[in-house]
């Protein structure tokens, strides 16, 4: 039975794709779960609609995404920290402390999108990664100075 991909099937295939299946798989698992259609003139005209309106808004989704990461690889934070002796942070700077400067600048991130492998604890200029999507992380500059 020939039947059209409305969603990407592991192991079968991409949306929008026609492949040759089982009858019983189409009727008892892919047309009842919304994820395929019969192959006809008709569906077929559905299935390259509803593929166009996909890669439009994918289109779009990906050029917000470069513009975020444009705008984020020009920041530039400042954190100040207490220190004691020989320069040691008291505490240190963590992901929540870098998503809080960003929200002061006006940048939107998810926490769990700043990719800071352990805290900082010590002075010094970081570049810490921030993930956009899964192809972008730019880079911000983070400078961790003393109060």
């Amino acid at each position: 039975m020939d039947i059209i991909l409305l969603q990407d099937v592991e192991n079968l295939g991409t949306a929008g794709d026609i492949v040759k299946v089982k009858p019983g798989f189409a009727r008892n698992f892919l047309i009842p779960n919304g994820l395929a259609l019969r192959s006809s003139k008709q569906n077929l005209a559905v299935a390259e609609e509803k593929k166009r309106n996909k890669d439009a808004r994918v289109n779009r989704e990906a050029k917000v995404q470069q513009e975020l990461a444009t705008k984020i690889s020009k920041i530039e934070l400042t954190i100040e920290v207490q220190v004691g002796e020989e320069e040691r942070l008291f505490g240190s700077v963590s992901s929540q402390d870098v998503h809080t400067a960003l929200e002061a600048k006006g940048i939107a991130v998810e926490r769990h999108d700043i990719l800071l492998e352990e805290p900082i604890k010590s002075l010094g200029i970081y570049h810490i990664p921030i993930r956009v999507s899964a192809e972008l992380a730019p880079d911000i500059k983070l400078y961790v100075i003393k109060a």
